[in-house]
C-alpha cells in the first residue's frame, strides 16, 4: 500500500460560512474524515501547511510548498495537495518548474463546493486525486479536477461554478478517472534525479493589450517590475499606431534590463509573431521569447522561475524558451 502525503492550504474545499462568505476553516484531517475511502486506497499523513482562500495564495506560498515536497520526497510515493480553485492554474505551474523531473506525483485538487455541503465536487476530485496519485503511471505535477488529471503547466480554470471548472489548454488529457479506475493516456519517462528549485520572483507584470491601450504603461513597468508578459493581439500583434510608442516601450524595458515576453491573450492555438507585420516588426528587431501555445498561467509561472536562475536577457531566452519536462513547456 502507497505512502502519500496530503497537504492542505485551505481553499473552498475546507471552507465554511462564517457569516461574511466562504471561508476556509477546515483541516486537512477533517477533509480525510469526509472521504472515508482514502484510507482504502493508502496510508496517509496529513498536514495543515496553512489555510487561505487561494485568492491570498503568493509565490512565496508556491515556493514554501515545493520544499516541503523536497523535504518529504523520500519518504512517500506520492502527494495531494488541496488548494483552493482561482489560482490554482497558478500553483501548479509554478510547482511544475519549481519541481522538475519527478517521479512522483504531486497532484493538487479542490473543489467548487465545500466538503462540508451535501451536494459537492469535493469528495470526488479528493478521492479521485488519491486514486491518481496512488496509480503506477502516476508522476509530475498535475490538476485533478471533475475525473480528469491534467498537466501542471497546461491547466486553467474556465468555469467559475459548474464542476467542469478546469480545462487542459491544448494538450490532451494526462488520464481520466472513471468508476474508481484510472486510465493513463500520456506516460511520463524520467530520466536521472529529481531538479529542486527554491525561488520564484514575483516581480512580473501581466498588460493585456486593449484598443487604444496607452504605452506608458510600460514606462511604469520598467521602473517597477524584473519582468513584463505583454499579451498582444492575435497570433502577436502590438500596435504601433503613429507613434510607434510601444516599440519605444519595449526598448525602455530593455534598457532597463527587464525582461520581456511576447504572448497571446486568445486562449487556444497560440501564438506566431511573424504572421503579421504588426507582430514581425517587433519579433525582428527584438528577438524577444514568445510564449507560443503556453497557458497565461504557465507564462507567468515560468518567467517567475526563469528570472532565477539566469543573469541576462540572451540566458533568459534561452531558459524561457527551452522545454522543461515532457509535455514540452
Amino acid at each position: 500500500m502507497k505512502k502519500i502525503l496530503l497537504l492542505a492550504t485551505g481553499g473552498t474545499i475546507a471552507s465554511k460560512n462564517l457569516g461574511e462568505g466562504l471561508t476556509p476553516a477546515l483541516t486537512a484531517e477533517d477533509l480525510l474524515t469526509q472521504a472515508p475511502e482514502i484510507s482504502r486506497l493508502c496510508r496517509v499523513d496529513a498536514e495543515q501547511f496553512c489555510n487561505l482562500d487561494s485568492t491570498n495564495m503568493r509565490p512565496e506560498n508556491w515556493v514554501a510548498l515545493a520544499r516541503r515536497v523536497r523535504e518529504a520526497y523520500a519518504d512517500y510515493d506520492g502527494f495531494v495537495i488541496t488548494h483552493g480553485t482561482d489560482t490554482m492554474a497558478y500553483a501548479a505551474a509554478c510547482l511544475y518548474y519549481l519541481l522538475q523531473n519527478i517521479g512522483k506525483p504531486v497532484v493538487l485538487t479542490g473543489s467548487q463546493v465545500s466538503i462540508f455541503e451535501r451536494n459537492t465536487d469535493a469528495r470526488d476530485n479528493l478521492t479521485g486525486a488519491f486514486r491518481y496519485a496512488c496509480d503506477e503511471n502516476a508522476s509530475g505535477v498535475r490538476v485533478f479536477f471533475d475525473r480528469k488529471v491534467i498537466c501542471g503547466a497546461r491547466a486553467r480554470k474556465t468555469r467559475t461554478r459548474s464542476f467542469n471548472a478546469f480545462s487542459s489548454v491544448d494538450y490532451p488529457e494526462v488520464a481520466v478517472v472513471r468508476d474508481g479506475r484510472v486510465q493513463t493516456y500520456i506516460r511520463d519517462e524520467v530520466r536521472g534525479d529529481p531538479v529542486f528549485y527554491d525561488r520564484l520572483d514575483p516581480a512580473v507584470l501581466l498588460v493585456k493589450l486593449t484598443p487604444g491601450i496607452d504605452a506608458g504603461i510600460l514606462d511604469y513597468a520598467a521602473e517597477h517590475t524584473h519582468a513584463v508578459v505583454i499579451e498582444s493581439f492575435g497570433v502577436g500583434g502590438i500596435p504601433h499606431y503613429e507613434d510607434s510608442a510601444f516599440e519605444r516601450g519595449i526598448e525602455h524595458l530593455l534598457e532597463k534590463n527587464v525582461r520581456v515576453v511576447i504572448a497571446t491573450q486568445v486562449a487556444h492555438e497560440g501564438s506566431a509573431m511573424e504572421t503579421y507585420r504588426v507582430g514581425y516588426r517587433i519579433k525582428e528587431r527584438y528577438h524577444l521569447p514568445e510564449a507560443y501555445e503556453m497557458t497565461t498561467e504557465a507564462v507567468i509561472a515560468k518567467t517567475m522561475w526563469a528570472l532565477t536562475v539566469t543573469d541576462t536577457k540572451e540566458e533568459f531566452k534561452r531558459v524561457f524558451e527551452t522545454p522543461v519536462g515532457p509535455d514540452l513547456l
